[in-house]
């Protein structure tokens, strides 16, 4: 005999069923142009949400950082406070990167720079957040997947959160791309972060900049802009798509403010891609 479940986990239910139906959902989708490895496969960048999703997003982290020596028991953070997103091809994911924004939890990079982001807390509005967790399989397709991944995580930063400086630690031998592709600049000495046992730089990005940046290397080709990700970052008409998509998962109810008019991505250039963004 078959039972009636109250209305309420009926809800209850249907609810989850919601919740796990648009996380699956992708917040941005592209197709890898000619010429490269992957060219004409379909992509996603999407948010890490389901546990499927998290426990690929865990193995692509932990073999890439064992691959580099940094150990392999890494794990996602799960507070509110943070997000996954990740770039899946052939629905595979192939990179991941996590966006934490300032809590009394503090940042992970509190552990190694709690002084240095202490002053950059009483900058009066200072308001901070931090990327960390970065793994991507490296391939020729990396720096186009890597800034559409960027973008969106922009996107949807901007549309949440209220943030001045974004932050990261990176390995020293990759400080001089993360200045010359995104704009971030050197904070503190050079010291030894203790989650990966390998040396660590501390860097900030104006998140104001992020945006100057992209409006300034929008559809550029000439020498300076092929050193930079920003000509690869998404076309207006892409970010409208995306940021309209965040709002809808987010609930964020508010209109979507006329950007200038800006011309399409440049034409993909190959770029050596660094095996390792933040611990």
């Amino acid at each position: 005999m078959s039972m009636a479940l109250p209305v309420a986990c009926m809800r209850t239910a249907h609810d989850l069923r919601q919740a796990e139906a648009a996380l699956d959902r992708p917040l941005h989708t592209g197709t890898v142009p000619s010429g490269h490895p992957s060219a004409g496969k379909e992509f996603e960048v999407h948010l890490v949400g389901t546990s499927g999703q998290r426990a690929y997003a865990v193995e692509l982290l932990n073999r890439m950082y064992d691959w580099r020596g940094y150990g392999a028991n890494h794990s996602l953070d799960t507070s509110a406070n943070s997000k996954t997103f990740a770039v899946s091809v052939d629905g595979e994911i192939v990179c991941t990167l996590s966006l934490t924004v300032d809590s009394d939890a503090g940042l992970a990079a509190d552990k190694t720079f709690a002084d240095v982001l202490g002053e950059a807390r009483k900058a009066p509005g200072a308001s901070l957040c931090e990327l960390t967790k970065f793994a991507c399989n490296s391939s020729d397709d990396s720096r186009f997947l890597l800034a559409s991944l960027f973008h969106t995580i922009f996107i949807v930063g901007t549309e949440q959160y209220d943030c001045t400086d974004l932050f990261i630690e990176v390995n020293p031998r990759h400080i001089r791309f993360y200045e010359a592709m995104l704009g971030f600049e050197k904070v503190g000495e050079l010291r030894t972060n203790a989650g990966v046992d390998a040396p660590s730089q501390l860097m900030r990005l104006k998140v104001a900049d992020i945006r100057c940046n992209i409006e300034r290397y929008a559809g550029r080709d000439d020498r300076v802009a092929r050193r930079s990700l920003y000509p690869f970052f998404l076309s207006q008409e892409e970010e409208n798509t995306v940021r309209a998509a965040a709002r809808r998962e987010l609930g964020v109810v508010r209109p979507i403010a006329a950007l200038p008019v800006r011309a399409k991505r440049s034409p993909l250039r190959s770029t050596a891609m660094p095996d390792r963004m933040a611990a």
